[in-house]
């Protein structure tokens, strides 16, 4: 989570939030923008605590989501891809597309990119600058899709708000679902669509409680819980 300002305006939006007390998801994400006190769009962002073990590779708990409403920013997305595969990234709208001349590039110090996809034929090419990309998030990878010779599903998806995560230490997944200038009913839908999605990607060798605790926060606001009961009937749906 982003630290947060420790000053009169935050004091004030966590007097709102009442000690102790689970919200309802629509009732969090209305109280969230009501703390949300910065003069920028705050990101908003959703953190579950699991009763997983990241460290045993069948706990990891990893995926994508396409959020409803998108994240409310722009994604640059950069395409791995030769041929009529580069030519139909650039047509869906991707924002770099190469093989060699981009991987050089990367090698040399250029980031500016959100997202990054590669078709399999690539990726013995790619695998060379993987130190680089693998520390931040963006070696494409197969199970979450970004290795594909469907390019333009995917660059259209991940421009529309598609969200990629994964199990982090002490078991918590953490990602953004939106901005605080969101309608309280897109940032509730963006909410529901990832705890259905982890519900159901639920390891069958995790025992005991698998969701411990659901915070919604601003990125300067304080911390609301979100109650897990929530989450418990989203289990038994899709089991």
């Amino acid at each position: 989570m982003a630290v947060k300002n420790g000053g009169k305006k935050f004091a004030a939006a966590k007097k709102k939030v009442e000690p102790g007390r689970r919200y309802d998801v629509e009732q969090a994400v209305a109280l969230v923008e009501e703390c949300a006190f910065a003069k920028f769009d705050e990101t908003v962002e959703l953190a579950m605590r699991l009763g997983v073990d990241p460290k045993h590779a069948d706990q990891m708990v990893r995926g994508a989501v396409a959020l409803p409403h998108g994240v409310g920013s722009v994604v640059r997305v950069l395409v791995f891809a030769k041929g009529d595969k580069e030519k139909e990234a650039k047509a869906a709208g991707a924002d770099f597309t190469g093989a060699e001349d981009l991987i050089q590039k990367i090698s040399e110090g250029w980031m500016e990119f959100d997202q990054a996809i590669a078709t399999p034929d690539l990726m013995g090419q790619v695998g060379k600058i993987g130190r680089i990309l693998g520390p931040r998030g963006l070696m494409p990878n197969p199970k979450v899709g970004t290795v594909t010779f469907d390019v333009a599903k995917m660059v259209m998806e991940l421009k529309a708000g598609r969200v990629e995560f994964r199990t982090e230490k002490a078991g918590i997944v953490q990602l953004r679902i939106g901005k605080v200038s969101f309608k309280p009913e897109q940032l509730a839908q963006n909410c529901h669509a990832v705890l259905d999605l982890i519900m159901k990607l639920k390891p069958a060798s995790a025992k005991g409680t698998y969701v411990r605790s659901i915070t919604l926060s601003s990125t300067m606001g304080p911390g609301i819980d979100i109650d897990t009961k929530i989450a418990d009937a989203k289990l038994l749906a899709a089991a």
